[in-house]
């Protein structure tokens, strides 16, 4: 008996030269069986493209999302109207208007006396003092300005240095123009007094308040009259 050499798992290069032809015949049939064909290659290559272009674009968000979480907030619209310490009487300052000189008094003072002492001598001297006080602080601040554009008349070469110069100027200017808007109002309540009409509404002749003309020595309106008017000037214009 003849020894046969051991076989290797692997095939030997000839192994298929010497399959049978039908045999061959037969695997180029199955590869080209699980070939795809061109048309198909370029159907899947577009449906691809396609997808990718689609994700692409697609919104990675609900574009109805923020819409729906948003909520305006609320407008407050408020009158100005004394602060709560302005409005807080005490008692046990009722009487010090009587006790005290008028340079010492203060606005709890003056808001703490009786309401049958409204617009008295000594209220109307301290609103007085307050307005004119307030009238010097305007006219200092007038003469500042003065000074500040006369000490910057200075050519400044670089642009940048003179474009913030100019800028401060403007500034001040415009907050000089609401002063002198505010002086005019001034004047008109330092009249008020001496005509007596000091203290009580234009338009409707009702007080307007210790509290109210404390926080707005210049008020010559109560607070309902001030509001319908600038109801008025909303709905109709100035």
């Amino acid at each position: 008996m003849k020894n046969r050499p051991p076989s290797s798992g692997a095939p030997s290069p000839d192994a298929g030269s010497n399959l049978p032809p039908a045999a061959a015949g037969g695997d180029d049939k199955a590869r080209a069986a699980r070939k795809p064909s061109a048309a198909a290659a370029r159907r899947a290559e577009k449906a691809a493209m396609h997808a990718q272009t689609t994700e692409a674009v697609a919104p990675t968000h609900d574009p109805h999302a923020a819409k729906a979480s948003y909520s305006p907030e609320p407008v407050m619209t408020t009158t100005a109207t004394p602060t709560a310490a302005a409005l807080r009487k005490d008692p046990a300052r009722a009487d010090n208007w009587k006790k005290l000189p008028l340079e010492q008094l203060t606005d709890a003072d003056i808001l703490a006396m009786p309401d049958a002492e409204y617009m008295n001598d000594v209220q109307l001297a301290y609103f007085r003092r307050k307005l004119q006080a307030l009238k010097q602080d305007i006219l200092n601040n007038a003469g500042e300005t003065t000074e500040h554009l006369r000490e910057d008349t200075v050519v400044v070469p670089d642009p940048a240095d003179r474009a913030t110069i100019e800028e401060e100027h403007a500034l001040e200017l415009r907050t000089r123009d609401r002063e002198r808007k505010l002086l005019k109002k001034i004047e008109q309540s330092l009249a008020r007094i001496d005509s007596g009409d000091y203290g009580y509404c234009e338009e409707t002749g009702e007080p307007i308040g210790v509290g109210r003309l404390l926080a707005r020595p210049t008020a010559s309106l109560s607070i309902e009259a001030q509001q319908r008017r600038e109801l008025k000037q909303k709905l109709f214009g100035d």
